[in-house]
Formats: C-alpha cells, structure tokens, sequence
C-alpha cells in the first residue's frame, strides 16, 4: 500500500476511535433573576458566574425577567434551571393560583434553598405628603409589574389595612427603577417594592429627592400571617430615614425544577452555601443566607440533589 494511503487510513482510524469516546455533554444553566435594578438580579449574576466556574462543564446565562410570577411559569416550562422567587408565590404557584398568574398547578416546582428576607419598602417622596399608609388614598403608587410577587405582596398589604387599588388616585404598573424615575420627576407619589434592605433603586431615590418611608404597622402583618413576618427597617438604611421603620417580610427562595439533573441540583446547593462571600460582595442581602435556615418555610418539595447535599451538611435528617 502507498504510504499516502497507509497515512489516510490511519488518520481515518484515528477518528473512528475519537467518534468511539462520548463527550461530555454541556451543562445550560440559565439564571432566572428579576428586573437589573433590584437585588435578584446582581446575586444571580454572582451565581451564574459560580456555577460557571465550579460545575464541570457547565455554560450558565442570567435572564432579566419581571421575577417571582414570570421565573416559576419559566420554570415549569423548562425554560430555566434555577430562579429567585418570593414565598407566597411558590406557595400559589404550587396552588395553581390564577388570579396571581399561574394557569394551573406548576407540579414541576422542586426547592433549592430559603435564602434572604425581601422587606416590603414603601417609599413617597416627602413633596407628596404621604407618611402613613392612609395617606396613599387618592394618590398614585406603583406597585410592581402586574401579577409580579412585588405585586402580590402589594394586594396583601392593603387588603390588611382595609383598603384596594380603588383607593388610590392612580395606579402603575412600573419596574423599581422607573418608578423611581417618575417620582424624581415628580410623575409619581410613591413607590412598594418588595426587595432586600439596600435595594439600589431606593438608594438612588433617597440620594436625589427628600423621602419618606411609609410604615406597615405590626398588627397590619399579623392579620396577613405566614408567610408574611413583621420586621424593622433601620434607620439610616437608605439617606434622610432617620428612624427605624415597621413592615412586613417575606421569604425569598431558590427554586429549580424536577428536570435538572440531580448531580447539577446537588452542585447548585453545595456552590450557593460555599461562595456566600461572593454573593455578599454582590449584594449585603446575601448577608442574610445561612444554611442552617435553608429549609425554613420551604413551600414546595426539595430536589433530590439539595436533598442530598442538606443530609450531607447533617441539616436533613
């Protein structure tokens, strides 16, 4: 045989013996976050930059989304491997809750981690005269996206306090950031976002026009009840607020879905516990992540790879 021949009869055998090895499939890991002003989207751009780098094989994405209600009607779909979501949405997710935005039971819902307390922070700019929540009648709020958990929480408060939207001289429907656009150009009276302590657009809020931060009263949070806990707003927390603060909280949570393989959930879990300086970096809500509270108001089942890594850490029993 030609030597010509012999060499392409060798480079052909050599890539049937390449073909003969699988690869090692690649890992999509897409992060499903909230608007890029709150708190859910720079701690998913921390994780997916963890999980890039800690998951063999892993490709990860963060997607800017309107959060709670629209990141577990993704998750039910496939369209996303782990999301951020408040409390009672997962709960009325799991209920198949329609009026809050879910068109039936999402059964594919699989829990993660309990990670950090989003406070309902209701914010007026002084100019509108708005301190107490009987003073938002007849003026204009935004209250979130429509069908968003900031959204959700906003109907518990004041259905709590004895009041509806009907209440209000004007309702919006607006992201955090441009809401706090529209009070700074005095378009809007205040603002109800649900979001860790800090939350970067009420920074910039209280750095460019004197505010005022409305109370939710304690007994106003216990006529809600779980998962909805009465909690402080320090004072000083954002500039001009210079006492502490009553509202209400709920749980924020990591949730995933039953199609994700269970060494990727059981990675997930293990990274999100061992990176929490990371995440703190990316925002001091992650302050508040501790596994020994992980499993704490879980609303749905666990994945069976958080399951795991939670028996590990002696947490699960």
């Amino acid at each position: 045989m030609p030597r010509s021949a012999t060499r392409l009869v060798a480079a052909a055998a050599f890539a049937l013996g390449l073909a003969a090895v699988p690869a090692k499939a690649q890992e999509f890991i897409n992060v499903l976050t909230g608007g890029t002003s709150g708190v859910y989207y720079p701690l998913g751009v921390a994780l997916a930059d963890i999980y890039g780098k800690g998951i063999e094989g892993a490709r990860t994405q963060v997607q800017a989304t309107k959060a709670s209600v629209e990141n577990l009607n993704l998750l039910q779909q496939g369209k996303g491997e782990i999301a951020f979501s408040l409390g009672d949405s997962v709960k009325l997710a799991a209920e198949g809750n329609a009026e809050a935005g879910f068109p039936g039971k999402l059964d594919k819902l699989r829990g993660i981690a309990a990670i950090y307390p989003n406070y309902i922070q209701i914010v007026a700019s002084q100019d509108s005269g708005i301190k107490t929540l009987a003073d938002l009648k007849g003026k204009s709020l935004s209250v979130g996206a429509p069908a968003s958990g900031t959204e959700l929480n906003a109907r518990a408060i004041f259905a709590a306090a004895g009041m509806s939207y009907e209440d209000l001289g004007k309702v919006e429907y607006l992201p955090f950031a441009e809401s706090v656009e529209l009070i700074k150009n005095r378009q809007l009276d205040a603002t109800l976002q649900s979001a860790g302590l800090g939350v970067a657009s009420i920074r910039d809020l209280a750095t460019s026009v004197p505010i005022n931060v409305v109370a939710v009263p304690k007994a106003e949070v216990e006529k809600i009840g779980s998962p909805y806990i009465p909690v402080t707003i320090p004072a000083g927390t954002y500039d001009g607020q210079a006492a502490d603060v009553e509202t209400a909280a709920v749980g924020n949570f990591l949730i995933t879905h039953d199609g994700v393989p269970e060494e990727t959930a059981y990675q997930m879990t293990k990274l999100l516990f061992e990176s929490l300086p990371q995440l703190v970096a990316a925002h001091a809500a992650a302050k508040a992540i501790d596994p020994a509270k992980a499993l704490d108001g879980m609303p749905v089942e666990l994945h069976p790879g958080a399951a795991r890594y939670y028996k590990e850490a002696g947490i699960l029993k």
